[in-house]
């Protein structure tokens, strides 16, 4: 689950960056404003990446999801872009666990 999840997060963190830019020439927010938001959300996705072994990076993920969606209050597209990366983060989750039962049970019958 953790590769998976990972991956979603640097592609996160990228589109966050990504999105300050098209949010500086599309809004009359001040470009340090948007980089207060977005430099340290980011950061966020990528540190959230080592802390995947903790019980409570699950759901920090998921807090990190309704905060890309509530971006759309600011640029209209992230809305739909939130939403997308919201079912990606579940699918990560339900199959990062599929394949984690998978290979516990592998290991067990291994043995």
């Amino acid at each position: 689950m953790r590769a998976l999840c990972s991956t979603h997060l640097i592609g996160q963190a990228l589109v966050i960056c990504l999105a300050a830019l098209v949010a500086m020439q599309l809004t009359d927010i001040s470009t340090g404003v948007l980089w207060a938001v977005a430099g340290p959300s980011a950061l966020v996705c990528v540190w959230l990446c080592a802390k995947l072994k903790e019980p409570w990076a699950i759901t920090a993920g998921w807090v990190l999801q309704a905060g890309l969606f509530l971006t759309g209050f600011v640029v209209p597209m992230m809305f739909l872009i939130g939403v997308v990366f919201g079912l990606i983060w579940y699918g990560c989750i339900r199959v990062g666990r599929i394949i984690d039962a998978a290979k516990a049970a592998r290991e067990a019958t291994a043995e």
